[in-house]
């Protein structure tokens, strides 16, 4: 069964896209352990050395995002990537809280590898989820909030097959009712490059989630690499 797919008109418009995804089952969550947290920390230092006064918007990865997401009528400067929106925080706050195991194992990667990593809890999906272009019908309930609201006709979302939206604007924001919380024991993970040479930057997040889930998170992967030319898992 299909879990996961890139659907033929985004690959048509992005044929780029590279998307290293896992699908997780038997995970344990729950609060952040102190060793995950000091290495949390360490990896926020880490960016901050890193970037030091270079524009994000100079970084590769999150230029390439951009320029993605302008493609389909996104002012990113107002909606940026979930990688830009982590690393925008931490450069102007100095951290990033720390929110559950989980949220941090997947921010921690994102900072690393200054590419976007969502974290879905599997719950309360029906059926595989589509990365395709919104009619405007589908359902999005977004974080933190109790109201329904529906993408703009276009957008790029994640909908499982009752049309219920898990992230708009591709890789903006994700749903209340998929957030991963400290009681989430199936997920689906996934970490996506529009750049040139993103597929090995894509391989090397791909194995860090699969090492840091395995050493703090238990469970059971499969995982994949998808592109034009094998779109799903």
């Amino acid at each position: 069964m299909t879990a996961f797919e890139y659907h033929a008109d985004i690959l048509a418009r992005y044929p780029n896209v590279v998307g290293g995804v896992i699908v997780a089952n038997g995970l344990h969550s729950g609060p952040t352990p102190e060793r995950l947290q000091a290495a949390y920390l360490g990896e926020q230092k880490a960016a901050l050395a890193r970037i030091g006064t270079t524009p994000l918007s100079e970084i590769k990865s999150l230029s390439a995002w951009r320029g993605a997401m302008r493609a389909f009528g996104i002012d990113p400067t107002q909606y940026r990537s979930a990688a830009e929106a982590l690393l925008r925080r931490l450069t102007k706050k100095g951290d990033i809280p720390s929110v559950n195991l989980l949220v941090d194992l997947g921010n921690l990667v994102s900072i690393r590898h200054a590419l976007p990593v969502a974290v879905f809890d599997t719950h309360a999906l029906s059926g595989k989820v589509m990365v395709r272009f919104a009619n405007g019908s589908e359902r999005f309930t977004p974080l933190g909030e109790p109201a329904v609201e529906h993408p703009e006709p276009g957008e790029v979302i994640f909908a499982d097959e009752t049309e219920r939206v898990i992230a708009r604007r591709w890789c903006w924001r994700q749903s209340e009712d998929s957030a991963a919380r400290p009681d989430t024991t199936s997920a689906l993970i996934t970490v996506e490059a529009q750049h040139s040479g993103g597929r090995a930057d894509i391989d090397a997040a791909l194995r860090d989630l699969l090492d840091l889930l395995a050493e703090y998170a238990g469970g059971q992967y499969q995982s994949a690499v998808l592109d034009r030319d094998h779109p799903a898992i």
